[in-house]
């Protein structure tokens, strides 16, 4: 699984990209409030790591989670 963050513009707001190992969008979704869509593409054992990544991680860089 791979982690991407997008940086929006004023109007647009910042993105998150979860891709499997085939590099297939798995789950597209805002940074605000990701504890409801962890729950809903069933990422909990990467909550943690995801929801560090959305703090800290600068926009375009690719993670492996």
């Amino acid at each position: 699984m791979y982690f991407l963050k997008t940086q929006g513009t004023n109007k647009i707001p910042d993105y998150i990209q979860i891709r499997d190992d085939d590099f297939v969008l798995f789950a597209h979704f805002k940074t605000n409030n990701p504890e409801n869509h962890i729950k809903k593409y069933k990422l909990e054992k990467f909550s943690k790591e995801i929801q560090r990544l959305i703090a800290q991680a600068p926009d375009g860089i690719l993670y492996e989670l």
